[in-house]
């Protein structure tokens, strides 16, 4: 690992100089590619200064030691520097092997969720409202923008169903654990008689795309124009300006009827259409994958149920990690960070001891 990382810091040092190259800086596409790579190895390197400090600060104080003749109070005072140094030694060691695995190439991209109502009717259908709440606020504390593709309202203000866009850099890296079923324990405001119901969401993560990644041929696509319908209100439209994409080859159906522009709402149903057919792909691939090492926590599974949100408690409880926490109000309103991290860590631990078994 140490050769590895002499190597890599060589590099990091070469970039460097790179980036003040002024032939370097004139080129537009080779600074970007360079300052990208600078940025990605920069955590690496400083935790790599960090271990070698402490390596050198360890040595130092065993020379010492082994030396001998050292007065009572100083022995001490390197004895302690030796202890310290050992222990920084193994915790910047660990650290460095989580940097050093291999980072997932979609990270930092930007992504589109589908929340969709599951057993529970209108219960299940406000709870998906929660949830597309939950991540906006989330994603509005990273400084993250979200637009809404497509929304299937009822009359008390949930959602049938609702896709959406976060954009940002590093987006997927926080969302990729989401996708699966949802499953929330609390009284119903329609329930009289105080009884807990139990209703569950689904929710799809899936990586936003652009027509080079996914081409869709258009004689492959049944387009229909309708009149848009839904709860009510003064957004909907009341002309025939909503959109019906058919992908025929796969049947998957894409609606949108929020932009009173037929052709936004065409491109609005086609961005979550080509999202949507490159999940498809890519869950294929994972399942290949999945086949010969299984993780521990995963990233597509859609019928898995992955979380428990249970009001009268207060209580968050996360089945794949099996995290349970009491901070259920602070999360729905968007303090995901514990959990999402917790959902990190585990997947790091996992990669550790899979590449450990390699």
């Amino acid at each position: 690992m140490f050769d590895k990382l002499v190597e890599v810091k060589r590099r990091y040092e070469e970039i460097n100089r790179l980036l003040m190259d002024p032939s370097v800086i004139n080129d537009n596409a080779r600074y970007k590619n360079l300052m990208k790579e600078y940025k990605n190895l920069t955590p690496l390197i400083e935790k790599f200064d960090q271990y070698t400090q402490a390596k050198d600060n360890f040595e130092e104080a065993k020379a010492m030691l082994d030396e001998g003749g050292l007065e009572p109070d100083f022995k001490e005072m390197v004895q302690m520097q030796y202890e310290e140094s050992k222990e920084q030694m193994e915790t910047f060691s660990q650290e460095l092997k989580i940097l050093l695995l291999p980072k997932d190439e979609n990270d930092d991209r930007s992504v589109i969720i589908e929340i969709r109502g599951g057993a529970g009717g209108e219960e299940a259908a406000l709870f998906a409202y929660n949830l597309y709440r939950m991540y906006n606020m989330y994603a509005d504390s990273k400084g993250w923008k979200t637009e809404i593709l497509s929304a299937n309202e009822t009359e008390l203000g949930g959602f049938k169903e609702v896709s959406f866009s976060i954009e940002g850099e590093g987006v997927y890296s926080r969302f990729k654990f989401e996708s699966g079923v949802h499953r929330v324990q609390r009284v119903p405001d329609t329930e009289t008689q105080g009884r807990i119901h139990t209703s569950t969401v689904t929710v799809a993560v899936m990586l936003e795309v652009d027509d080079v990644e996914v081409d869709i041929n258009p004689n492959d696509l049944k387009i229909d124009t309708f009149r848009s319908s839904g709860a009510g209100g003064q957004h909907i439209n009341k002309t025939s300006s909503a959109i019906r994409v058919t992908h025929i080859p796969t049947g998957l159906v894409v609606e949108c009827q929020d932009e009173r522009s037929q052709h936004k709402n065409k491109d609005k149903a086609l961005k979550v259409l080509r999202s949507r057919l490159y999940d498809m792909e890519k869950a294929k691939q994972d399942a290949e994958v999945a086949q010969e090492r299984k993780s521990q926590v995963g990233t597509g599974d859609r019928s898995e149920r992955i979380r428990t949100y249970n009001y009268p408690q207060g209580r968050l409880t996360d089945h794949r990690i099996g995290l349970t926490i009491y901070r259920l109000e602070q999360v729905l309103n968007g303090d995901l960070d514990e959990v999402i991290d917790a959902l990190v860590t585990a997947d790091q631990a996992e990669k550790l001891k899979m590449s450990g078994e390699e």
